[in-house]
């Protein structure tokens, strides 16, 4: 009898848990960004990976796969030197992808502990 009393408790304590439904990214743009955010994050791998899986799943409940991709890519191509480059640089368009995309991880990375604990601030 007490088990059943546990019922209705633990289907409340799933509805509560279970993710808010998202966007699905393909695996290739998942494994990438994990892979890009262990990078710059160091730390134990097996707690990177879920880290930094945490924070993608985090942007990807907000952020549609389009959305995520162009900023991703004007992101990483900011990085490019030389006259290809500064096309991009130069681009307003560009910088306020740059800008949402910072504002994106500042808020994923440390709900899901990324930059935080021992050793964070010297990085």
């Amino acid at each position: 009898m007490k088990l059943l009393a546990l019922i209705p408790l633990l289907a409340a304590t799933a509805a509560v848990a279970a993710p808010k439904p998202g966007h699905d990214y393909p695996t290739i743009e998942r494994v990438l960004y994990v892979q890009q955010c262990m990078r710059e994050n160091l730390g134990p791998y097996y707690e990177m990976v879920n880290k930094c899986s945490c924070a993608l799943d985090r942007i990807a409940a907000e952020t549609s796969l389009d959305d995520f991709v162009e900023m991703n890519t004007v992101v990483n191509a900011m990085t490019i030197g030389g006259e290809r480059g500064s096309e991009l640089r130069d681009n307003a368009g560009a910088k306020k992808q740059v800008t949402r995309w910072k504002e994106l991880q500042a808020r994923v990375k440390p709900a899901c502990f990324i930059g935080t604990g021992p050793g964070a601030a010297a990085r």
